[in-house]
């Protein structure tokens, strides 16, 4: 009989996106798949192919705002998957993070077989310790070679795409018309352009008569307020209007989104939408950039890349703060035709 799987990403959206390839392997190799995700990934994982049940833990050793460590919250995971007795369970993390304390909690909720990258010694909390052989494999392709070592594939007809689950809701903030996203927040305040440039980018693109969708999360209404401006033709401020879901539909019918490197960056490739990405270099651009997408990287480079700030402690933050309105002009007119002969194709 094919094994039920619990796969594990506990952090945050754009992460368990990047999950969605891995996770349609084990689905591919599975009586039924599990998936384990953090409050800030839910949304995600109900986007997911190949998922039949979602179950929701904060992590306190993978949360960037971790909460106090809770037993009766751990105890209440335990029994959790206790009682869902998977057969294997996968730990999918980042390479800057341990799968271990999560790995002995599913040892102590008697899951048989425990799989996880990892360079730490697990004594007895993995069955398979996996090493990823390229220390700057893509986050898809880490899940991926995991999964290859546990003893699952993707099936022959699947490109290995990040995807969400068909039927999103129907989203068109301009009718019939084309439109470019511009999504000015980003889950780390380091990885932001700042507003006022995404204000005089929405500016620069109906100048030229480009319709403009600003899009943002419920705390992100402020945000996108001040990048569009207030109400005019051609923008519609979409900030805390959409769920993921109808932000996937935004983002499915627009020619191309510009976009720091934060999870609707991810979601943008999983409908197929082109991403000009102003990628702050605070993590490894191979590691993390649009998977599978046409997409431009704009940064400047600079010595302080990879330091993984969270709040950038260099003054006028270099590395974004050079990239100018008709950088990214031209990035969209590069990508733009790649949408339109997609659409062909």
């Amino acid at each position: 009989m094919k094994p039920h799987v619990l796969v594990a990403r506990q952090d945050s959206a754009g992460d368990v996106l990047l999950s969605g390839p891995a996770i349609r392997a084990f689905a591919a190799g599975a009586r039924a798949v599990t998936l384990l995700c953090g409050p800030r990934g839910e949304q995600a994982a109900r986007l997911l192919p190949g998922v039949d049940r979602v179950v929701v833990a904060h992590a306190e050793w993978i949360d960037a705002e971790p909460l106090p460590v809770d037993p009766v919250r751990t105890a209440r995971l335990v029994a959790t998957v206790r009682e869902a007795a998977p057969d294997v369970a996968v730990v999918l993390t980042s390479f800057h993070q341990s799968p271990l304390p999560l790995a002995l909690l599913l040892r102590l909720a008697g899951v048989p077989r425990i799989g996880a990258a990892s360079v730490d010694y697990p004594g007895s909390l993995l069955d398979v310790r996996h090493r990823v052989a390229d220390d700057d494999a893509h986050e898809v392709q880490r899940a991926l070679s995991l999964a290859a070592v546990m003893g699952f594939a993707l099936p022959a007809d699947d490109d290995g795409r990040l995807a969400v689950r068909p039927g999103l809701p129907a989203q068109a903030p301009f009718g019939a018309e084309p439109y470019v996203v511009v999504h000015p927040g980003a889950s780390v305040p380091a990885r932001a352009w700042e507003p006022e440039r995404h204000a005089e980018l929405v500016d620069a693109l109906l100048t030229r008569g480009t319709n403009v969708a600003v899009t943002g999360g419920p705390a992100e209404r402020d945000l996108t307020a001040a990048v569009a401006r207030g109400p005019r033709a051609g923008v519609a401020d979409l900030g805390g209007r959409t769920s993921l879901a109808q932000l996937a539909g935004v983002l499915a019918h627009a020619d191309a989104v510009v976009i720091g490197n934060t999870g609707p960056a991810h979601l943008a490739a999983a409908v197929g939408t082109p991403v000009v990405s102003l990628f702050a270099p605070t993590v490894p651009l191979a590691r993390w950039r649009p998977w599978a997408v046409p997409h431009e990287l704009l940064f400047h480079e600079v010595l302080c890349a990879g330091c993984r700030a969270r709040e950038c402690p260099v003054a006028n933050h270099p590395c974004l703060h050079r990239v100018g309105a008709a950088e990214v002009l031209a990035a969209l007119d590069r990508l733009t035709p790649a949408r339109a002969l997609e659409a062909v194709a």
